[in-house]
């Protein structure tokens, strides 16, 4: 179906905090840009969550009858700690602790950021670019930035002048700050005497001698700042003005906002028609994050390896489970909630499994189209994803009433049934059977398998056969069989 045909798509917009309709720059094509992974470290629950937002929203577009060119980059350099202009770079240090090179950092959780995509079912952009792989875009709009009176050079440091910038355009418009609020609730300038005010970030830094990444520039050696890789890149390839740009809650501000005033800066005019944000994942009420010490790993969520899990949890569950929840409202992770998940996708799949065996009536007695309509419209109201998943359970009731016996579908009907469960849970949801989901995932299966059997090694180790028992069994969920062999132990699918 053509977008006209299902209906016109609204998205909550933040910077005009109004729910819109949609209306692309270029229709049919779309732009849509999101903010990648810091490749630093591994990738936990939290941030999986909202890379699943802009999945769904991603496979909904392409639903509609839009061509989708999905830009989403990767943070290799610039990405300072406590998201400041002072201090170590997050990679640089990270290879510092590790004792390796800063790029051999990056590759290794480059891979292992594609190996959990891969496992959660999260599909790959279209275009993925690195921050290191655009030093020329990003230097050029430095300059233009300068140019345009917004950008000043101090000791071989580059800074946006927030305040000057301020006078004639809505600095906080996105994040609703006010450029008076932020100057009284900044802290102590000492030690920052290179800003003019403390509100200014950099937008290149000169390298300290010791830095490990640093690369030429009219002002230095030195690396771009953080905000500054976003408004080169996406503007690169998607146009000085674009449709969408999405992100996390926390990217509000600094982070969205100073890219906005990049652009503007830098080109004249705002680069985004539609802002969207996803909210957090918290554990019992507080922000899951690497630095709380409540960030589940992919490899502790599937074992159950964790203080705070009661059992371990596949991924179709664990998406299925982020799905119930609008992308905008914050999703509180509970075992209770993850033991509900998984009875309930148990059921749905249960349920589509028994379409192909329903048998035809000759007249109906459940309206199928109209059930198709409304999730239609649950989606097109803000990815509203609770709603849609709704409908599918009264779906679900459709179907077992249909096969015992207890209501009729005409053969339209059942076939009407099947595209759209299979449109809804396989395309939209990307939900896919237990079996199926390891298909094609050698690559992130090899890393988690090879997690598992140290795991479990560990816990025959302690005598602990309990522990080794549960990843046996969490392994066979997803068809992969544990081997033992006096080589070691090895791994096959059943």
């Amino acid at each position: 179906m053509t977008a006209l045909a299902k209906g016109p798509l609204f998205i909550t917009n933040t910077l005009t905090r109004r729910k819109e309709e949609f209306k692309p720059l270029r229709p049919p094509h779309v732009g849509l840009y999101v903010c990648g992974p810091t490749v630093y470290s591994d990738v936990h629950l939290g941030n999986v969550r909202s890379f699943l937002t802009f999945d769904v929203l991603y496979r909904w577009l392409r639903q509609l009858g839009y061509t989708v060119r999905y830009v989403r980059n990767i943070t290799d350099v610039g990405h300072l700690v406590d998201d400041i202009d002072e201090g170590e770079d997050k990679i640089a240090k990270r290879a510092r602790l590790e004792q390796l090179e800063p790029m051999e950092i990056v590759q290794k959780y480059t891979n292992g950021f594609h190996d959990v995509m891969r496992l959660f079912n999260i599909l790959p952009p279209s275009i993925e670019p690195t921050a290191t792989g655009h030093l020329i875009e990003q230097i050029e709009m430095v300059k233009r930035i300068i140019g345009s009176g917004y950008g000043y050079e101090a000791n071989g440091s580059v800074y946006f002048d927030v305040p000057r910038f301020a006078e004639k355009h809505a600095y906080g418009e996105l994040s609703g700050r006010k450029i008076d609020e932020l100057l009284a609730n900044t802290r102590d300038t000492e030690g920052m005497d290179e800003k003019r005010s403390p509100l200014d970030f950099a937008i290149w830094k000169k390298a300290e001698p010791q830095h490990l990444m640093k690369w030429p520039s009219p002002w230095g050696e030195g690396f771009p700042g953080w905000h500054l890789e976003c408004s080169a890149m996406s503007t690169k390839y998607l146009g000085q003005t674009f449709d969408i740009h999405g992100g996390g809650m926390d990217l509000k501000f600094p982070h969205h906002e100073c890219e906005i005033a990049q652009s503007v800066a830098a080109d004249g005019h705002a680069p985004v028609r539609y802002w969207m944000h996803g909210n957090m994942l918290t554990v019992n009420g507080r922000k899951m994050a690497k630095s709380e010490g409540n960030g589940f790993t992919p490899e502790e969520l599937l074992t159950g390896n964790h203080k705070l899990l009661e059992k371990g949890y596949s991924a179709m569950t664990v998406r299925f489970f982020m799905l119930q929840c609008h992308y905008a409202s914050t999703l509180d992770f509970s075992n209770a909630a993850m033991q509900a998940s998984e009875k309930g996708l148990e059921r749905l799949m249960k349920a589509m499994a028994l379409l192909p065996k329903l048998k035809p009536a000759d007249a109906d007695e459940a309206d199928i189209s109209a059930l198709e309509q409304r999730c239609h419209a649950a989606m097109n109201d803000d990815l509203n994803t609770p709603v849609m998943i709704a409908e599918l359970f009264e779906a679900v009731r459709i179907i077992n009433s249909a096969n015992d016996g207890k209501l009729k579908l005409t053969a339209a009907s059942i076939e009407l049934l099947q595209s759209l469960m299979h449109s809804m849970v396989r395309d939209v949801l990307g939900i896919r059977d237990e079996a199926d989901a390891s298909q094609g995932n050698d690559n992130a299966l090899d890393a988690l398998v090879g997690e598992f059997i140290r795991l479990r090694a560990e816990a025959k180790g302690r005598k602990d056969f309990a522990t080794s028992d549960a990843i046996r069994d969490r392994l066979a969920a997803i068809g992969i069989v544990l081997k033992d062999t006096k080589e070691g132990t090895t791994w096959e699918r059943a």
